[in-house]
C-alpha cells in the first residue's frame, strides 16, 4: 500500500512541476521580452538632431516639421537648439555620440570647421545626415547624405526674375542686398547664384551688400542704413523673407512704397512673406521649403538599416508672383 502511495505522489509532483515550468515558459515569452534590452525595443531608432536656432519663421516651421515627423515615424528624437553658435552644435553632436544614438542629423550654422567632430561620429559608427545646409568638407565619407535646397539655384532664380523685369531698359538699376548669416551656406550660395546671373548686364549694380543675420530686426536696421546712404535704391534682394519683411518696415517709415518705389525679391515663401507678396509689398519670392521632416525620417531609417542612399537629396520647390501667392495663401502650411 505504501508503495502505491509513493508512486501516486511522485506522479502528482511531476505533473505539478511540469505545469509550473510551462507557466514559467509562457511568462518568459511575454513579460521578459518586453523588459529586455533586445527584441522589439531595440528596433526604435534614436536620432540626435542639432538645429541652428529659431532666427526666422522658416526655421520655426523646419523645427516643427522635424519634431512632428519623428513622432509620426516612431523615432526617438533628441533635439538641441544651437542658438546660432557653432560651438553649441559641436558640443551637442559630441553629446549624441556619447549617448550612442543611432543617427545624427544637423543643420550646420556655418559651412567650415566640421571635420574633427564628423570624424568622431564616423569612428563611433554613427551615420550623419546634413539637413538644409551643407559643409565644405573635402571628405564626403564623413556624412551619409545631405538633404536640402539648391541655394545657388535659388539665387539664380531671383536674378532671372530681375533680368526679365528690366528687360529692354537701359538705365542703371541700383540694387541693395541683405545677406544671410556670414559663412552660412544659404548666404554664400544665394549671393553667388544671384551675382552670376546679373553680371552679364552692366546696368545691374549692387551698390550695397550687408548681412541682416536672417532676422527681421537686423533686416530693418540694415535697410534703414541703406536708405540713408543711398537715396536712389531701385531693388532690394533679401536672402530670406524675414529680412525682407523687416526692410519693408524701414522702407515705409522712410515714406517710400515697398514693391513700387523699391522692388523687392526674397527667398523662403513663409506665410508672412507670401502675405506681403499678395499685397504687392514684395514682388517675387523664390521658395525654399522648410518641411524636410518626412524625407529626413525616411533617410534615417534607410541609413540605420545600412541601405545605400544618394549623397545629395534635393527638395522640390517653386517660385511665386503676386497672383500665384494669392492663389495658394489660404492653404499655406507655414
Amino acid at each position: 500500500m505504501r508503495f502505491l502511495e509513493d508512486v501516486v505522489l511522485k506522479k502528482w509532483s511531476a505533473a505539478v512541476l511540469a505545469g509550473a515550468l510551462a507557466v514559467g515558459a509562457l511568462a518568459g515569452c511575454g513579460g521578459d521580452d518586453a523588459g529586455s534590452t533586445g527584441g522589439g525595443g531595440d528596433d526604435k531608432i534614436t536620432m540626435g538632431f542639432s538645429q541652428v536656432g529659431a532666427e526666422s519663421g522658416w526655421r520655426t516651421a523646419n523645427t516643427k516639421s522635424i519634431q512632428e515627423s519623428a513622432a509620426t515615424a516612431g523615432i526617438d528624437l533628441k533635439f538641441s537648439d544651437a542658438q546660432g553658435k557653432q560651438e553649441n552644435q559641436i558640443k551637442a553632436i559630441r553629446s549624441f555620440i556619447a549617448q550612442r544614438v543611432d543617427v545624427i542629423a544637423f543643420s550646420p550654422v556655418v559651412e567650415s570647421g566640421w571635420d574633427t567632430v564628423l570624424k568622431e561620429a564616423k569612428d563611433a559608427n554613427i551615420p550623419v545626415i546634413l539637413t538644409d545646409r551643407s559643409v565644405d568638407s573635402q571628405d564626403k565619407t564623413l556624412y551619409k547624405t545631405f538633404i536640402g535646397s539648391d541655394f545657388v539655384l535659388e539665387g539664380k532664380k531671383a536674378g532671372e526674375w530681375l533680368v526679365k523685369e528690366y528687360e529692354g531698359k537701359t538705365e542703371p538699376v541700383n540694387i541693395v542686398e541683405l545677406q544671410g548669416s556670414p559663412g552660412a551656406a544659404p548666404a554664400n550660395d544665394r549671393k553667388a547664384g544671384f551675382a552670376d546671373v546679373i553680371k552679364a548686364d552692366p546696368k545691374f549694380k549692387v551698390i550695397a551688400s550687408q548681412t541682416g543675420q536672417f532676422t527681421r530686426t537686423d533686416g530693418k536696421e540694415v535697410m534703414e542704413a541703406f536708405l540713408k546712404a543711398h537715396p536712389d535704391i531701385d531693388v532690394l534682394y533679401a536672402h530670406n523673407d524675414d529680412m525682407g519683411l523687416g526692410a519693408i518696415e524701414a522702407i515705409e517709415a522712410a515714406g517710400k512704397k515697398p514693391g513700387t518705389d523699391i522692388k523687392i525679391i526674397t527667398v523662403d515663401a513663409v506665410k508672412d512673406g507670401m502675405t506681403a507678396l499678395s499685397e504687392g509689398k514684395i514682388n517675387f519670392i523664390v521658395e525654399c521649403s522648410p518641411l524636410l521632416g518626412p524625407q529626413l525620417m525616411d533617410l534615417a531609417k534607410k541609413v540605420k538599416a545600412g541601405e545605400t542612399v544618394e549623397q545629395r537629396v534635393l527638395t522640390e520647390e517653386t517660385t511665386f508672383t503676386q497672383e500665384q501667392a494669392k492663389a495658394v495663401l489660404a492653404d499655406r502650411k507655414y
